[in-house]
């Protein structure tokens, strides 16, 4: 009995080893953030963003500091793209007294435009007025950036809500019918609007409704714009003709184009070339 007593001790004792050795706190295995933040939280604290939360701009940007990470009451902040790209900065001012070693807190104000890439990194440099590497320190925040959209109007046809007297189609301006989309905030909304209309997607419940549209024309697509004195010129290619035969049916092509072209204020007339495009 003794013997086996000793011998359940013996394993119990080799269990609680083989556990240490196999999962002892060097092992363990911590959630990757994409950040430092750990390793800099007895320096600096971000509280606002969190690590790949989504930010719009304008950014505010809070948290705390040790007294030692400012510069009269101050220390830069870079926001990165996904690149490492450079696309704005501002400057975190202390929110008390600053000369201490204690955390202090910070606030600032980051202004900028949506970079290309999905993500990008917000960086918190200590402020080094020295420029020596030794007293370079900084915390760097991964985040998300928020997709900026607008609101446009995409007008295609429908066909019943276009008929004369005799019940036939009159091919005019009145069949034309908006559906709504969004599309990113770019530097070319008229362009991004007109290439969307293009390519014709319907849903589903929009074609229920009986509006329909030719678009997209094989090998049709918009090679530029140009907008002067509230007159927009739009340059197509179209090496397969598909932009000319019948009167009826170039016109409904070009309604669509030039009713979304003209939603937004700055065009009062619409213009296309080559000028063999749309012909009957």
């Amino acid at each position: 009995m003794k013997k086996l007593f000793i011998f359940a001790i013996a394993v119990f004792l080799f269990g609680i080893g083989a556990y240490f050795l196999l999962f002892r706190p060097d092992k363990i295995s911590l959630p990757n953030i994409n950040n430092n933040e750990l390793e800099k939280s007895d320096l600096i604290r971000a509280d606002f963003p969190r690590p790949n939360q989504t930010i719009q701009s304008p950014l505010i940007v809070k948290g705390e500091a040790r007294g030692f990470w400012f510069f009269e009451a101050s220390f830069p902040i870079k926001l990165l793209d996904d690149n490492g790209e450079f696309i704005a900065q501002g400057i975190a001012q202390a929110r008390g007294e600053w000369m201490t070693e204690n955390f202090v807190p910070f606030e600032a104000r980051i202004e900028f435009n949506n970079p290309k890439t999905e993500k990008g990194t917000l960086v918190l440099e200590k402020d080094n007025p020295s420029g020596l590497p030794e007293n370079a320190d900084e915390l760097r925040v991964p985040i998300v950036f928020a997709k900026e959209t607008r609101k446009i109007n995409l007008f295609y046809y429908n066909p019943e809500l276009d008929k004369d007297e005799s019940n036939n189609i009159a091919c005019s301006r009145n069949g034309l019918v908006a559906v709504e989309r969004k599309i990113p905030i770019t530097q070319t909304p008229i362009q991004d609007t007109v290439r969307l209309l293009l390519l014709g997607e319907l849903t589903s419940e929009e074609r229920v409704k009986g509006i329909t549209t030719e678009y997209p024309l094989e090998g049709f697509s918009l090679k530029g714009a140009s907008l002067k004195d509230e007159v927009l010129t739009l340059e197509f290619n179209d090496p397969n003709g598909k932009t000319v035969g019948g009167s009826c049916r170039v016109g409904i092509l070009w309604f669509q184009i030039e009713a979304t072209a003209k939603q937004f204020p700055e065009v009062k007339e619409v213009r296309f070339l080559p000028e063999e495009l749309f012909q009957p």
